[in-house]
């Protein structure tokens, strides 16, 4: 009896916010669920539409860990086919040859990766180079801080080892991964971020990359005393400061809000939010840091929602794997949309986005 084989699911690269998160989001489902997929329209309202260097290179990648059949996948292109095979666990080196996103290169291999060899529990390494530290794409701090506590309140275990910095546009920095297959177990609690309770403290971090140091004492200092002028305990807050190894120039600072979470028995949980900004040549060290703590601040004092606007798109896909869960957040985006629609054009589950005020909503991942 021949085994009949899946039928292709056209997705439009165009829809919603129509970006590279389509093409990746359909990558990693579409290696989970073994279902071929056709992507057309690619980035089709972007200024330089069809697949960018970045985008190649996770369809590249992909192809790799899941031995797929990939059609018209080459720079520019507006549409590509992918059928994945098995994906399976191993060490794989990843070169974007840019300042392209390393983070982005990993969200996309990694729910595939978390699913492979359960039987074995084989870890998988992945060792990416580019950028690490992108303007629009997750920094490494922010994955390291935000989404791996995250993720790992519902199992799945994700260790990152920040190598070496990259900033565009040389790039030139790495990260090497080393990914658990994940088990659910039957008495896992449900994922649930919803109260927040009292604030728990807030770190600031400033990097530089072969830039004068002083960068960093300063941009702490506008940091901190912006906060302690709103009303912040400056008890709560500490400072820390790193000179980051690599090629080229550049600077990071993020801050690190942790709140307990109410509601929970018999123990106390926490929650971290990163908030991440990036050094600008035409911005003092001063005005980087009173943009940071503006970010805290609207976080802290104008909503009363755990999870923030970036975090909210990188859960949805954890959550749909891992049983479900709710939490509230604060920006419900077009990305966030986008992303709960493409997920249930593969998976069983039901994503409800209700907004409850201004600042406020509540998401919710039933499988």
């Amino acid at each position: 009896m021949t085994k009949t084989k899946p039928k292709t699911l056209k997705i439009d690269g165009s829809t919603g916010e129509g970006g590279g998160q389509i093409i990746r989001t359909a990558l990693s489902l579409s290696m989970l669920t073994g279902t071929p997929i056709e992507i057309t329209n690619i980035r089709a309202g972007r200024a330089k539409p069809g697949l960018m260097r970045q985008h190649l290179m996770c369809v590249q990648a992909s192809q790799q860990i899941s031995n797929a059949t990939v059609t018209g996948a080459v720079l520019g292109s507006m549409a590509f086919t992918f059928t994945p095979s098995i994906v399976k666990s191993g060490d794989y080196t990843f070169d974007i040859g840019s300042a392209g996103s390393t983070s982005l290169v990993l969200q996309t291999l990694l729910p595939a990766l978390l699913f492979a060899n359960t039987n074995t529990q084989t870890v998988s390494t992945v060792t990416i180079k580019g950028g690490t530290h992108n303007p629009l794409a997750p920094t490494t701090d922010f994955l390291q801080q935000a989404f791996v506590p995250a993720v790992a309140k519902l199992g799945m275990h994700v260790d990152i080892e920040f190598v070496q910095a990259g900033f565009a546009p040389i790039g030139g920095g790495m990260i090497k991964v080393a990914i658990t297959p994940f088990m659910r177990h039957a008495s896992a609690s449900q994922f649930n971020l919803t109260k927040r309770g009292k604030l728990n403290g807030i770190e600031l971090v400033a990097s530089v990359l072969n830039l004068e140091y002083d960068i960093c004492k300063r941009e702490l200092a506008s940091a901190k005393a912006s906060l302690v002028e709103a009303g912040i305990d400056k008890t709560l807050i500490t400072t820390k400061s790193f000179k980051l190894q690599g090629i080229g120039e550049g600077n990071s600072c993020y801050a690190q809000v942790t709140h307990e979470v109410s509601d929970t028995q018999n123990y106390k949980e926490y929650h971290s939010e990163v908030f991440t900004l990036l050094g600008e040549k035409r911005s003092s060290a001063e005005k980087i840091g009173c943009r940071l703590s503006g970010l805290v601040k609207r976080y802290v004092f104008n909503t009363d929602s755990l999870v923030d606007e970036y975090l909210t798109d990188q859960l949805l896909l954890p959550l749909a794997l891992a049983g479900g869960g709710e939490f509230t957040a604060r920006v419900v985006s077009k990305h966030t949309e986008t992303q709960a629609w493409l997920i249930q054009q593969f998976l069983p589950v039901e994503i409800q986005l209700k907004v409850i005020d201004e600042q406020k909503n509540l998401v919710q991942v039933v499988c």
